[in-house]
């Protein structure tokens, strides 16, 4: 077990996980306000947009609005999502002419074939493939790249993921030298002696080669004590959202991811850090929320 942790990082990923699934288009003003205020608040790296079609996702259909308005900064890491080789093209040209763009992009694949079909038209087999050659075709371009392996703790249409079939997935992609590996629990069905188990025979498989990271939901109400689980197992790197906004387009009855107060409340009473102001996260929190015009679901913010 990992008892002595003194930090970890944060990826807040609320501008486009936890703005994709909102009814009410956001402006790109308010999404470059709402960022600004998170690299305040000590976000370093954040997921700021997906390279998806917008009528599949209209709310990102601003991308590249948004990245190229992002401040220009040495200590910000900017990522933008992609499923699929279209996505990476989409990424890389986002620093064409000598914008800043992009810094890293983020890879997907699910573990499940019925629902990687629907999220992205692909199998398990096909995401794989395709993620292998997105992976080679973005560092051959000189673009960081990472992988989040969705739905790894169970799946909407088919029920049980069996951790064999995540973890060779996972040995697959690793073979690609991506940046990280993450698992993601993208329906929050998984509770914390699955995610403790899970963790541990991916640090196992990676052998420190490759870092992971941890993209957890609260639909359930286990994500924070998910979270706790995954420290404890090795990770090191865990995907947030303010005020635990989010939700997946394709996933029924999915809900939020964690929240980032939640997540920095847990670590910083636990004595880890996270670089991250705690204070200035729940204000931005209700910022935000009067620009939506309702509370958001963070526990801690609204407990302040």
């Amino acid at each position: 077990m990992y008892t002595n942790v003194s930090s970890i990082e944060l990826v807040e990923v609320g501008p486009r996980d936890g703005l994709q699934n909102e009814p009410d288009i956001i402006s790109t003003e308010v999404k470059l306000a709402l960022i600004n205020r998170m690299l305040d608040y000590g976000a370093r790296r954040l997921e700021v947009a997906s390279f998806v079609h917008p009528q599949r996702v209209p709310q990102m259909a601003d991308a590249e609005a948004v990245i190229a308005g992002l401040p220009d900064r040495a200590d910000a890491t900017y990522i933008g999502l992609t499923l699929n080789k279209r996505g990476v093209l989409r990424g890389l040209a986002t620093r064409d002419g000598g914008k800043r763009g992009i810094d890293q992009v983020g890879c997907v694949l699910v573990a499940s074939d019925t629902f990687g079909q629907k999220n992205q038209g692909q199998t398990i087999a096909e995401g794989i493939a395709e993620n292998r050659d997105m992976i080679r075709f973005a560092k051959a371009e000189g673009m960081r790249a990472q992988v989040t392996i969705s739905a790894a703790f169970g799946c909407p249409f088919e029920g049980e993921v069996k951790p064999a079939t995540v973890l060779a997935i996972a040995e697959e992609i690793a073979a690609e030298e991506p940046e990280e590996i993450a698992l993601a629990d993208t329906i929050g069905v998984g509770i914390p002696a699955q995610v403790s188990e899970l963790f541990a025979e991916l640090g196992e498989l990676l052998e420190g080669r490759i870092p992971m990271r941890a993209h957890f939901h609260n639909t359930r109400g286990t994500g924070i004590a998910n979270a706790w689980a995954a420290c404890q197992a090795g990770v090191r790197i865990f995907d947030a959202s303010l005020g635990g906004l989010g939700g997946c387009p394709f996933a029924p009855k999915a809900t939020g991811n964690i929240a980032t107060e939640d997540l920095i409340y847990m670590m910083e009473r636990s004595g880890i850090d996270s670089g991250v102001d705690l204070d200035a996260a729940i204000t931005t929190n209700r910022w935000f929320a009067e620009r939506l015009g309702r509370e958001l679901p963070s526990m801690v913010a609204r407990a302040a």
